[in-house]
Formats: C-alpha cells, sequence, structure tokens
C-alpha cells in the first residue's frame, strides 16, 4: 500500500513538472441538470445556443462517450460524488441521501488541503456536507448559479481548490431568462420518439433557453478563473446528471437517459486544444482520476477507474464496459444496462410496467402529443416504446447502426454471441458488486397517464442492495 501511495505522489510529481506547474491542480465540476449529450453546440446540435460550452470543448478535450450511472438526479450526482454505483451507495432511488461516513470525492480532497465547496443544486443529502467548507443551497435566481462568482471570489486564496457548481438548469418547469435569446421552435430538434406537433417544438426551444442560460453562467465562471490568473491550472468539467427531461430521455438507461455530455478542459494539463477522446468512461472514474492527480491514493471505497493516461492522450482506450441502473423514480422500477462501444445489453425486472419517464415529463406538452399520436393509432416504433407493457424482460441493441435503441436484436440469432457474452458480463457485475432485485420495490407514486400523483401510502420499499449490504461492498466489477 505504501508503495503504491509513493508510485501515486511520483507519477504526479513528473505529471506537474511536465506541465510547468508545482501547483496542485485546481478542479471544478459543472454540473447541468438534465440535459442529454446531444443538446450541445459542439455535439453537434445545430439550434441550442451554447457558445461557452463550445469553447472549452474547442480548447479542451470533448468526450463523446461518458455515461451516467442513473438517470435521475439524486442518485446519480452521489454516485458522480461518491465514485460508486448507486446500488453500492445506499441512495440508489429518488430522494435518498447518502449515508454517513461514505467516503467522497470533496471529502478526500478536503483531508489533503483542498478548500471545497458547493454552489447551487445540492441533492446528496445532509450528511455530504461536512465534505465541503461551504455549501450554498440555491436561495435564489432562476437555475441557482448566481451563487457561483461570489463562491469563486470569496474563496481561501492560499489553498487549491475544489468546486461543484449544480445548476437547476434544464429542469422542469421552465423559467424566463429575460437576457436569454428565445429558441425559434421551428428550429427544435425534434427526436424520433417525440411527436413533431407545435406543443413538442415549443417545449423543446423552452429547454434550450435553459441550457442557454446555463452556458452564460459558465462563461462567466471561465472569466472569474481568468481574472484570478488560476484558469491555467483550473481542470473544469461540464457535464449533465441525466438526460433531458422528456419522454424516453430522462430515467431511461438508453443513451437518451445515461449518456452524459463531458466537456474537460485543462490548459496547464492538456497537450493539445480541441481534442476528442472516444474511449468509454464512466462518471464513477472522475473520482479517482482527480485524486490521482491531486497526488492522493483512491481508497478502497471508490469502484471507478482514473483515466489520468486519457488526458494526456485522448486516444487511449480506458474501459470494455459501462454499467446503469434505473430505480425508483417516481414509479417502480428495476432495470440494469452494460454498454460496450457497440451494444448495449438492458435487463427489465419489471416489464408489466411502462417506462415513458418522470412524472413531470409526463405532465408535458411533448407528452400530450404524444398521447395524442396514439390514440390517433399512428404512433411509430420509437414513439410506441414509450407505452409498450409489458416490456421485453431483455434487450439487445446494435448501436453502430441503431444510435436511438429502437431496433431490438435480442432475439436475432446473428447476434447470440453477443448477448451470451453480455448476460455474462452483467451476471458478473451484479454479483461482484452486490446488486438484487429486492421483492418489495418502492411503488409507484404517481399516475403514468396524468402524471399526477396517486392516492397511495408514499412509503419507501427495500432499496437494491439493502439485502446484500452493498454499500459495504467495493469489488469494482468488470470494467
Amino acid at each position: 500500500m505504501k508503495i503504491r501511495y509513493f508510485l501515486i505522489v511520483l507519477y504526479s510529481f513528473f505529471v506537474f513538472e511536465a506541465i510547468g506547474q508545482p501547483d496542485r491542480p485546481n478542479f471544478m465540476i459543472i454540473i447541468g441538470d438534465d440535459i442529454s449529450w446531444d443538446d450541445l453546440g459542439c455535439y453537434g446540435n445545430p439550434t441550442v445556443k451554447s457558445p461557452n460550452i463550445d469553447q472549452l470543448a474547442n480548447e479542451g478535450i470533448k468526450f463523446t462517450n461518458t455515461f451516467l450511472t442513473a438517470s435521475s438526479c439524486s442518485p446519480s450526482r452521489c454516485s458522480i460524488i461518491a465514485g460508486r454505483y448507486p446500488h453500492n451507495t445506499g441512495a440508489a432511488e429518488l430522494h435518498t441521501a447518502l449515508p454517513a461516513g461514505m467516503p467522497t470525492l470533496p471529502g478526500e480532497l478536503k483531508n489533503s488541503g483542498y478548500y471545497t465547496a458547493s454552489a447551487g443544486k445540492w441533492h446528496l443529502g445532509p450528511h455530504t456536507k461536512v465534505d465541503f467548507d461551504l455549501v450554498v443551497e440555491k436561495d435564489n435566481g432562476d437555475g441557482g448559479e448566481d451563487q457561483w462568482i461570489r463562491v469563486l471570489r470569496e474563496r481561501p486564496k492560499d489553498k487549491p481548490f475544489f468546486m461543484w457548481f449544480a445548476s437547476f438548469d434544464a429542469h422542469r418547469d421552465w423559467q424566463i431568462d429575460e437576457l436569454a435569446t428565445p429558441h425559434n421552435p421551428d428550429k427544435s430538434i425534434v427526436p424520433p420518439y417525440l411527436a413533431d406537433a407545435p406543443g413538442t417544438r415549443q417545449d423543446l426551444a423552452y429547454y434550450y433557453d435553459e441550457i442557454q442560460r446555463l452556458d452564460r453562467f459558465v462563461g462567466e465562471v471561465r472569466q472569474e478563473l481568468i481574472r484570478q490568473k488560476v484558469a491555467e491550472n483550473t481542470l473544469i468539467i461540464v457535464m449533465a446528471d441525466n438526460g433531458r427531461p422528456f419522454p424516453r430521455a430522462k430515467t431511461r438507461v438508453y443513451d437518451s437517459g445515461m449518456k452524459t455530455p463531458f466537456v474537460l478542459n485543462w490548459p496547464n494539463g492538456q497537450s493539445k486544444l480541441g481534442l476528442e477522446c472516444n474511449s468509454l468512461i464512466s462518471v464513477i472514474d472522475i473520482a479517482p482520476t482527480f485524486l490521482e492527480l491531486a497526488g492522493i491514493e483512491a481508497g478502497p471505497t471508490f469502484q471507478g477507474v482514473s483515466f489520468v493516461k486519457v488526458i494526456g492522450n485522448p486516444s487511449t482506450e480506458h474501459r470494455q464496459y459501462v454499467f446503469a441502473e434505473h430505480n425508483w423514480h417516481d414509479y417502480e422500477a428495476h432495470e440494469r444496462m452494460v454498454r460496450t462501444k457497440y451494444y448495449m445489453y438492458v435487463v427489465n425486472n419489471r416489464p408489466q410496467f411502462p417506462n415513458q419517464g418522470p412524472a413531470d415529463s409526463n405532465r408535458s406538452p411533448s407528452y400530450k402529443d404524444l398521447k395524442s399520436v396514439r390514440d390517433a393509432g399512428k404512433l411509430n416504433a420509437a414513439q410506441a416504446d414509450v407505452f409498450i407493457t409489458p416490456r421485453p424482460h431483455e434487450e439487445l441493441f446494435d448501436c453502430l447502426i441503431d444510435p436511438e435503441q429502437i431496433s431490438n436484436v435480442a432475439s436475432n440469432s446473428r447476434y447470440h454471441e453477443i448477448l451470451d457474452d453480455l448476460r455474462s458480463v452483467m451476471h458478473q457485475w451484479i454479483i461482484e458488486t452486490g446488486d438484487d432485485v429486492p421483492g418489495k420495490l418502492t411503488e409507484s407514486w404517481y399516475d403514468p397517464e396524468t402524471g399526477e400523483r396517486l392516492d397511495v401510502d408514499q412509503v419507501r420499499g427495500e432499496m437494491p442492495g439493502a439485502k446484500t449490504n452493498a454499500a459495504k461492498l467495493n469489488n469494482k466489477g468488470p470494467f
């Protein structure tokens, strides 16, 4: 153990010397709320106004295969901050908290002399606050970003820092931004699983407006770092906690829910500008990466794998597999996903329920438009997937030819070898990380047709991983 720690410190020393900067880097995660990976200009969306994030990508590294472990706000954020799979955090369901004593990225950095601060949306529970020197929860401002600059300016200047800047944008309900240039609904990019109708196009335009507001604050933060003369040695990641808040996106294990934008900008640590990385990355890999760069040994509770080598050389391969979970988020659910660069395998342990999205999405104009198309008997295959029940227990997708995950090829004999392989990998991951399927999961609290609250007792069932004490298990599983 001592030898390993010495090697990490030695490696970090040579990294910092090689880039001409002996100081430990500052770290900043800017995390948007409910933003899909392809809803930024730098990822090919021709409509969304995101010039500041695009500039960070043009001057940094744009990752194209980074995946969340949950497409649900608090489980995703808890997973990122703890570097663990949701069922291993003890906070696998929406609005459940990390347990006291769970090691986290900011906690480890704080113990090593970093100043740690969070500003904006919290959503991590009460126990994690001890890992931050400062927590400023949203108290005003539509998106929660209005405190970011103040927190940056008031930080102690004699310490390296970690900032967790969490936005409410682009979470429903939409808020009018007087400084935004409204997006034109006629230019909205309508995914194949939504209805191309006026209500949906306007819904998407309002969503784009919220992304634009987040982008404006990203630009202000970058300018403040430049003003303080710390931009060169500050590693910034811009990402999201889950996919867009529309049907068949948020809460789903498909790319529309789990694939996150992931822009990394660190002038002192990059060999070139405007690079693209196609290697598979899981967001649980962030914590061990930051810790390695800070010269800190990642403890055994961190299940992720450092991608420091990828930052130095974006063509480096990192993972074979990423894994994700869909647990309770307004509705009873239990899905597991494993993805390679080319294939996705999904197991649905509650196939009797539809899988349309969260309750706020089911109250949206986009969902109403989909229901109108359904009632007229004109749904295409992607749209029908929002309502279908019972759902397949197993799904397999060829992501190269089917990037939207529309055609389930699990029954196609051409893919049986791949299906068997990913079944085996999934089984290994479940066993090694202590995942399980509780008999009594948390039941649905909302009507799937209307998104309105049901007249039921809102009580929790058994948390996935509770029976196996998964919050105490540290095995990484296959990667």
